[in-house]
């Protein structure tokens, strides 16, 4: 990586600049450079300088065998591997236009990443690699505090190209632009370097089983749903560890503490004791740094909520009739945040939160701060509100979340259905992207935390998978996943069905030899369950086996 050229466009004293030198009237660039390691820091001179786009690009070699992998924007971004001459990731223009003017895309990268529309072109964030064959060439920052490092593989001008997302930032001192590591090797060897190198420990949590009431009833549910499924749960031969309560329990997100009487009378610390009393961890859903537009917190302190250049709440989404994001900048908002996680572990004695939505921290740069730096002080404070419960995160950057959950969504929300008609953005609901994230952020698993692959479901009602697409989420979930959730009522299950279920609750975690597609579509995965070799191959995009 010695070998690079850099270009820098910044506002000082007035004026615009744009340059490719290492030093100019207002800034010098220190930095270390080497096969493995480049990082560069700017120092200012005289003045401030903002408005800061930098942009360093690497050649890089590709070839017909190459396979390209870089890591979407969050935990629901779908990505996979490519081949060199495949059309990126489709955002249609016309949509683009449309996510910077609505809060429909709020989830992706579509206000301030440009998308490439060439063939071979693919970007992602933090950490990417080319394959070829068991050779593998691992590009990652060490570092998304200074902001988002944007990696693009162009792959027909034979470069990899390196940004940093520094929207909102003022430099005065010294700040870093780019700090990126290259270690080539086989998979596992560059990517235990990787995280050795971050200083990210492996997670104190182990492979785990459980329930979560979401892809049932989504949000229609009730105390008596939640007694029925655990009754039923409970008499399953194998180890339940985790019931998880979904959304729904609360009268409005944001307003944690004010739960449904209708659906839950006895309150949701009866809840965590009746599944304690099963001998399971009790989990719960919560979206913290999100309220809706009707919350009585948003009414009550429209002052807590992050605003754009022009004073407006900004909108995080239109899920539960839209939401706007909490500013824990505000010490009000921190102390709100405290104390309703202090009550539902502490109080109520939930052992595992869900964290949903955390996108919302970083939502648009503010405080003089980047997207990077908010991320990574929210996954901060959101650790030290938790302690030493556990935390699955969901809907959050993944690098930010190294180290600081224990079990992460690495996929997009699972569908009732395998294919679907429309997919408004990369984020959305959809069982292709999920499964295809779940192979290839396979790196992740033991490493930055426990992969989440969300939910296998198995029963028949409320259903619209064939019975052979289910068996392959099911398969699929097990081979590369380790925590491993249904939400099925199991009481309803035949023969089939409960067997189906002990074979993946019960079983040891496969060993993945190869997962690669030998088409576009068509996955193929061979992998080593009790001394014998297997093959799974199915098409991505429809869910028929091979």
């Amino acid at each position: 990586m010695e070998r690079f050229k850099i270009n820098i466009e910044y506002f000082t004293d007035g004026t615009a600049y744009s340059t490719n030198l290492f030093e100019t009237e207002h800034f010098k660039i220190d930095y270390t450079a080497n096969t493995d390691h480049i990082r560069l820091a700017l120092c200012t001179k005289n003045s401030p300088i903002k408005n800061i786009k930098f942009k360093m690009t690497v050649p890089y070699d590709f070839n017909d065998n190459s396979r390209v992998f870089l890591n979407g924007y969050q935990s629901w971004t779908d990505c996979r591997e490519y081949f060199t001459d495949e059309e990126p990731p489709k955002i249609d223009l016309r949509q683009n236009i449309s996510y910077k003017a609505s809060c429909l895309g709020a989830a992706g990268d579509y206000a301030f990443k440009k998308y490439d529309r060439r063939h071979g072109v693919f970007h992602g964030y933090s950490y990417a690699y080319v394959r070829d064959g068991e050779t593998v060439d691992l590009f990652g920052s060490l570092s998304e505090r200074e902001g988002y490092t944007i990696i693009t593989a162009v792959c027909p001008e034979n470069e990899i190209v390196f940004e940093r997302d520094m929207e909102g930032v003022t430099v005065d001192g010294e700040y870093v632009l780019i700090d990126v590591i290259h270690f080539n090797g086989s998979r596992d060897t560059v990517f235990d370097k990787y995280f050795e190198v971050m200083n990210v420990g492996k997670p104190r949590v182990g492979r785990a089983n459980g329930y979560t009431t979401w892809y049932n009833y989504y949000a229609n549910i009730s105390e008596d749903i939640v007694m029925s499924d655990l009754e039923a749960l409970s008499k399953v031969d194998a180890k339940i560890d985790f019931f998880q309560i979904d959304d729904g329990y609360q009268t409005a997100v944001g307003d944690w503490l004010s739960i449904d009487p209708k659906k839950f009378p006895h309150g949701m610390k009866y809840a965590a004791d009746k599944i304690h009393e099963k001998g399971m961890k009790a989990g719960l859903w919560l979206a913290p740094l999100g309220c809706q537009y009707r919350s009585a917190v948003a009414k009550d302190h429209p002052d807590w909520l992050i605003r754009d250049k022009s004073g407006r709440a900004v909108r995080c989404g239109f899920n539960w009739g839209g939401f706007y994001a909490l500013d824990i900048e505000n010490p009000e908002v921190r102390e709100y945040i405290k104390n309703f996680f202090d009550v539902v572990l502490n109080d109520w004695g939930y052992d595992m939160v869900k964290l949903d939505f955390l996108y919302a921290a970083c939502i648009v740069p503010n405080h003089g701060k980047s997207r990077g730096q908010l991320m990574c002080e929210a996954m901060d404070f959101i650790r030290e509100c938790v302690g030493d419960k556990l935390i699955l995160g969901c809907g959050v950057p993944l690098a930010p979340a190294f180290g600081k959950v224990d079990y992460c969504r690495i996929g997009a929300d699972m569908d009732l259905q395998w294919e679907k008609k429309l997919i408004f953005h990369r984020e959305d609901v959809s069982t292709p992207h999920t499964l295809g994230n779940t192979v290839f952020r396979r790196d992740l698993d033991g490493r930055a935390f426990l992969n989440d692959p969300d939910v296998f479901l198995l029963r028949d009602s409320n259903m619209k998978c064939t019975l052979q697409q289910r068996k392959i989420i099911a398969d699929v979930n097990r081979i590369f996943g380790s925590l491993l959730f249904t939400s099925d009522n199991v009481d309803e299950y035949d023969d089939e069905k409960k067997e189906l279920l002990l074979q993946v609750f019960n079983g040891e975690k496969p060993r993945v030899v190869s997962a690669e597609f030998v088409t576009n579509d068509i996955l193929e995965i061979h992998y080593v369950e009790n001394a014998q070799e297997h093959r799974l191959c199915f098409n991505l995009k429809n869910g028929e086996l091979y």
